[in-house]
C-alpha cells in the first residue's frame, strides 16, 4: 500500500504544478484574465509542498516525480488540450513511469 499512497501524492502533485504553469499560459498566451495568477501561485505553492511530504532523499524524489509528471502532461494534452496522444506519447509515458517505479520502489540497504 506505500506504493499506492507515493503514486497518489506524486499524481496530485503533477496535477497541483500543471494547473499552476496552465493558468498563467492563460493569461500569456490566450488573453484571458490576470486575476489566474492568484490561483496559478496557490497550486504552485501547493505543487512544492506536496513534494516535501514524500520521506525519502529530496533529489530522489524530484528524479522519480518527472516520470509521473510526464504521464500526467500527456493525460492534459488529452483532457484539456483535446489533442489525442500519440503511440510514441503513450510509450514515452510508459517508460517515465517505469523509471519512476525503479527510482522509488528498488530495494535498498540504507
Amino acid at each position: 500500500m506505500p506504493e499506492l499512497k507515493t503514486v497518489g501524492l506524486f499524481l496530485v502533485t503533477a496535477l497541483a504544478e500543471i494547473v499552476g504553469c496552465y493558468l498563467p499560459y492563460l493569461w500569456l498566451r490566450e488573453g484571458k484574465t490576470i486575476w489566474l495568477l492568484v490561483p496559478g501561485v496557490l497550486s504552485l505553492a501547493a505543487f512544492a509542498w506536496l513534494l516535501s511530504l514524500h520521506p525519502t532523499a529530496a533529489g530522489r524524489v524530484y528524479a522519480a516525480y518527472g516520470g509521473v509528471y510526464i504521464f500526467m502532461a500527456i493525460l492534459w494534452l488529452w483532457a484539456v488540450d483535446g489533442i489525442r496522444p500519440s503511440a510514441w506519447d503513450l510509450v514515452g509515458s510508459a517508460v517515465a513511469l517505469v523509471g519512476m517505479a525503479i527510482i522509488m520502489f528498488a530495494p535498498r540497504t540504507t
